[in-house]
């Protein structure tokens, strides 16, 4: 009992947050607009909580994520006002975002800074280069080309429910895209098991012939190109990019991450369950949101679910 409650405790209250907001919010939270509603808000946190979870499988973290796709959105917004055309404008931003992830990637694993310290550093650098080349401004209007802030307002029609037409978002695919990717690249290739025995013991790893300076600078690349994706996303969400956008990403991210492992029989990070940590947070504030519920109660309310979640496991742990 106590091995069913410490591995599906998470799904439990999942269901519990569900079942809560069934009855409070008997009309609207259990549509299918709802859901596809939800759906598309957590798209870009999918995204880089996805991106999160293989460099938190070696054990690292990356903080930057959320300047990174701050900094994405800005380089895209930029190009646009200088007439590049939509794919160029992303495909430079992606790059931005990998390079972003590889300076990292060289300063944790080539240079030895403790991810904690680089990433932290890198944070307030990304941050910084998105006000210096946006002046600090928001842009937007006719500075977004439609076809970019479209993609997100679109999906494949699903059919009609009464008078409401449906439609699978576009980001909502991405989304699910990244993850199974993501999921294939850490649970089907040697690229990925090698990440994990980096997790287990980055030294045994080394003595085994595991090259885990390469592997670490590739995982920190991936991470920034992954976030640099989400940062695209949500400009094209809201048809505008300021240098803050994405600021609320990272924490959000990490905790994902954190509530999936309390799902792992050995705690150890999984894309599939990093996804159920992301619609936890998602139907979460969306359900408080649809009550009204002040952000900062969301917040603590969030926070101390993480507590549990993770303290849970721990100290499932340390007394079985």
């Amino acid at each position: 009992m106590t091995t069913v409650l410490r591995r599906y405790g998470t799904l439990i209250g999942f269901a519990a947050i569900i079942i809560f907001f069934s009855v409070s919010l008997p009309d609207t939270f259990l549509t299918g607009r709802n859901w596809l509603n939800i759906s598309q808000q957590v798209s870009m946190l999918t995204v880089v909580a996805a991106s999160m979870t293989i460099v938190m499988v070696m054990g690292d973290f990356d903080l930057s994520v959320g300047s990174m796709a701050s900094l994405a959105g800005i380089v895209a917004a930029i190009l646009f006002t200088m007439g590049f055309s939509v794919p160029s404008a992303v495909a430079i931003a992606l790059l931005v975002g990998l390079a972003g992830g590889a300076i990292n990637g060289i300063l944790v694993s080539l240079i030895g800074i403790l991810p904690f310290i680089a990433t932290l550093a890198t944070l307030t650098v990304f941050s910084g280069v998105a006000f210096l080349i946006s002046g600090g401004k928001t842009i937007f209007g006719r500075d977004i080309p439609a076809s970019f802030s479209g993609f997100a307002r679109d999906g494949i029609p699903l059919g009609t429910i009464g008078e409401q037409s449906l439609s699978l978002p576009y980001l909502t695919i991405v989304a699910l895209v990244v993850v199974v990717l993501v999921w294939a690249l850490l649970e089907q290739t040697t690229f990925g098991r090698r990440l994990y025995a980096i997790g287990g013991n980055a030294e045994a790893a080394r003595l085994s012939g595991v090259r885990v300076k390469r592997l670490r600078l590739a995982a920190f690349a991936l991470t920034g190109f992954g976030a640099a994706a989400a940062g695209l996303m949500y400009a094209s969400r809201v048809a505008s990019a300021n240098p803050t956008q994405g600021s609320g990403l990272m924490l959000n991210a990490i905790a994902a991450v954190f509530l999936g492992m309390t799902m792992s029989e050995e705690g150890e990070p999984r894309v599939h369950a990093t996804l159920v940590g992301v619609l936890v947070l998602g139907v979460l504030d969306n359900g408080l949101t649809q009550m009204s519920v002040d952000s900062y109660v969301r917040d603590i309310l969030v926070g101390v679910i993480i507590i549990a979640a993770v303290a849970s496991s721990s100290l499932w742990k340390r007394f079985r």
